[in-house]
């Protein structure tokens, strides 16, 4: 029989009841209000009189602890499962989040909820670090390290948002550790200045632009691809735009090759004109870095600087490991900032004109005078001879 009592130095009522081997205890049930604590006694007590029964499955848990909430709080105990919380919370990421990472997410959620197996149907506040776990090792083993590393980054997100709505304890992503790459992953490389060179003889169309734009600016491949006329200042040689990725405002001086290269285009009536309408329209696509670096790719082919890519199917589509080129679009990057730290441009230079943050340097709090920046340019070497 439950029953409550009051100690002389606490506020709270203290319930006892009897536990599933016979043993009486007493507990505080964290109430001052006498009808609160005898609630909570009470379902104490039931708990234990049926796991004595050996009859207190996890739905009657749920159900005397949602009993106990509600008496509390005048209001049911939130409650979903794993599935429904992880696929609902993929689907309000479409709201703020590009397309591209709102369908990252999604994929991620999907596949977790598989792994889960019949777990996905329980309440969510019941997911633990090694289902975590489980499903980080399902993806090394189908793809790579990196891969399982940015799938458990985005499911900690997810739990994280569980746990701030009030449907978990904790976040059990949050609990797992990184894997380290251990040599597994591919280092972008830079370009020589000879294959720099080569790649420029054999681009086409908008291609010489943006491989010009890439080599002299170090910039991606989407904010160069997706620029428009009112980013290009040709009367003082400057490029201006936002940065897709971090929404960092650059602003790069023109070195000579590319003024020269610009001039030869178009002009437009309308500055919201793209510069590269051909690769604009793809760059403001869906899913459009992929069409890019494809396009992007057969001209290092063509280069001889990578080898073709076959086109028979395996009927694993993309969730296999995949072979990653050391050389993409992206080695622009590196070769603009090795190019710059061979002429002798200070780091700090580089790292302002390229647009890497770093607790050295700061946008927020560091600009790079435009004459500083522009005579380091100038420094690098012509690859258009």
């Amino acid at each position: 029989m439950a029953f409550l009592r009051r100690f002389p130095r606490s506020p709270f009522w203290f319930g006892g009841f009897t536990l599933p081997d016979g043993r009486r205890v007493q507990r505080s049930t964290k109430q001052t209000d006498r009808k609160k604590a005898q609630a909570v006694v009470d379902r104490w007590d039931e708990a234990a009189r049926l796991a004595a029964q050996k009859r207190l499955g996890e739905a009657q848990a749920r159900r005397v602890l949602s009993e106990i909430y509600g008496k509390l709080h005048d209001e049911p105990l939130p409650t979903k499962t794993a599935r429904q919380f992880l696929l609902e919370w993929a689907e309000g990421r479409k709201v703020d989040t590009s397309p591209r990472t709102a369908a990252a997410y999604a994929q991620v959620a999907r596949d977790f909820v598989e792994s889960l197996g019949a777990r996905a149907d329980h309440d969510i506040s019941m997911l633990t670090k090694q289902d975590v776990a489980t499903y980080r090792e399902t993806v090394r083993r189908r793809t790579s390290i990196p891969t399982a590393n940015k799938s458990l980054k985005y499911l900690r997100i997810a739990l994280k948002r569980a746990w701030a709505d009030g449907l978990a304890q904790d976040n059990p992503a949050a609990k797992l550790d990184t894997l380290k790459v251990a040599g597994e992953r591919v280092r972008k490389q830079a370009f020589t200045l000879p294959q720099l060179r080569l790649l420029f003889r054999h681009a086409e169309g908008e291609w010489r632009g943006l491989v010009l734009l890439g080599a002299y600016t170090g910039q991606r491949l989407k904010d160069l691809a997706c620029l428009t006329w009112q980013n290009v200042v040709l009367a003082e040689r400057q490029l201006k735009f936002k940065t897709r990725k971090t929404g960092r405002q650059m602003i790069i001086p023109l070195v000579p090759m590319v003024v020269d290269y610009l001039a030869t285009l178009p002009s437009a009536d309308d500055p919201a004109s793209p510069v590269f309408p051909c690769a604009h329209k793809l760059g403001s696509a869906e899913g459009s870095e992929t069409r890019l670096s494809q396009q992007f790719h057969g001209i290092m082919v063509a280069a001889g600087l990578a080898e073709a890519r076959g086109k028979e199917t395996t009927g694993l589509g993309h969730s296999r490991r995949r072979t990653v080129n050391p050389l993409s679009f992206h080695s622009l990057r590196h070769t603009t900032t090795s190019l710059l730290k061979s002429a002798g441009v200070a780091e700090a230079v580089a790292r302002d004109l390229i647009g890497h943050e770093s607790p050295a340097i700061s946008a927020a709090y560091t600009h790079m005078p435009e004459d500083t920046k522009r005579a380091a340019l100038e420094k690098l070497p012509d690859i258009t001879r």
